[in-house]
């Protein structure tokens, strides 16, 4: 068996083989369903209503999927490098840690200029993070999801000496979290009363204008070609390693994004357990989107959905929630092999 690559696929055979892994994702998992004693369609329906059933289920699941947009964008944009981002969870929790320096009193500025200004330095700093495993990369060819993937583990443990050092919060009754940031450092609510906030329309607007810089700009068509062939790039004149820094920066940035939103709109403080694996699910959510920008957007909604409305399924169908992860693991492995059938044809020898 070999592999052979298409020159052009058609829009049907795009279209066909991610319905058809979406087909295969509901099979494999209607069997699970089955062995737990339950109706697959009772708990399609009940997981579909737990997400958007009613206002606050809907709410609840635009307000997980807002992370998820950022993580997402920003593994979206590496792999369209061939720049291997598994640290996205790292990113996440440096942009969480800068918004708690800033946001809480240490720049005396009106909420339309502080959130702005904490919004760039949790970029920064998510991006700088970033920056080291590409330069190792490029220049000593370390591979990245090594580094990256360390990186996760060595962040975490630094904001958990944090928390229990000078970010701690005093009156926190000896729980390790940081101060509440200021009411100018909280992003408003989209609906009073609700856990939305403006958190969500940062992540949309995000996700529009990385579409823009992919499709419309140098940079982007850099990065494309730099993602199908570094060397066929190089060879036409693109700097392949500074298209890789470029692309670093850019990566990081949006992953630090989803810690900013979520201390800043959603937590309103830092602690160890802020990202429940955003930053791993965020490559989910990307390849689901099959790395398009705007995908990202309707991937993330549809993930975040899952999770939501399997928490109300497993209340009223007595189906452990873990099937929630299961599906998702699966719509991960069946989306890969759809995009590998879209890209290449299989010859029998």
């Amino acid at each position: 068996m070999r592999l052979e690559p298409k020159s052009a696929p058609s829009l049907a055979v795009t279209l066909m083989f991610p319905l058809a892994a979406i087909a295969t994702t509901l099979f494999l998992i209607s069997l699970l369903v089955l062995a737990a004693g339950a109706s697959p369609l009772s708990v399609f329906y009940l997981v579909a209503k737990g997400a958007a059933g009613s206002q606050f289920a809907l709410v609840e699941t635009l307000t997980r999927a807002t992370p998820l947009i950022f993580t997402g964008l920003a593994v979206a944009v590496a792999f369209r490098a061939k720049l291997w981002n598994i640290g996205a969870e790292a990113q996440l929790y440096i942009g969480g840690v800068v918004t708690v320096v800033l946001g809480t009193g240490a720049l005396p500025l009106p909420s339309v200029i502080l959130i702005p200004v904490i919004m760039i330095a949790a970029m920064a700093a998510g991006a700088a993070l970033l920056l080291g495993p590409a330069v190792l990369k490029t220049r000593f060819g370390v591979d990245e999801v090594v580094t990256t993937l360390l990186l996760n583990f060595i962040v975490l443990l630094f904001v958990s000496m944090l928390l229990e050092g000078v970010l701690k919060d005093s009156m926190g009754l000896g729980w390790p979290q940081s101060q509440k940031v200021i009411a100018e450092a909280q992003l408003p609510r989209i609906i009073q009363g609700k856990r939305l906030h403006y958190g969500f329309v940062i992540a949309i607007v995000s996700a529009v204008l990385v579409w823009l810089v992919m499709k419309k700009t140098v940079l982007g068509y850099e990065m494309r070609a730099v993602g199908h062939n570094p060397e066929g790039a190089r060879f036409v004149g693109i700097l392949v390693n500074r298209t890789m820094m470029k692309t670093a920066l850019l990566s990081g940035g949006l992953a630090a994004l989803a810690g900013f939103s979520e201390v800043s709109g959603l937590k309103g403080n830092l602690t160890l357990d802020l990202s429940p694996g955003y930053g791993y699910s965020g490559i989910v959510v990307a390849m689901l989107a099959m790395l398009n920008p705007l995908g990202v957007i309707a991937s993330a909604i549809f993930v975040a959905g899952i999770f939501v409305g399997a928490d109300a399924m497993s209340r009223a169908a007595k189906v452990p929630s873990y099937i929630a992860d299961v599906m998702v693991a699966t719509s991960l492995l069946t989306m890969v092999v759809a995009i590998l059938l879209t890209r290449y044809r299989i010859r029998w020898r």
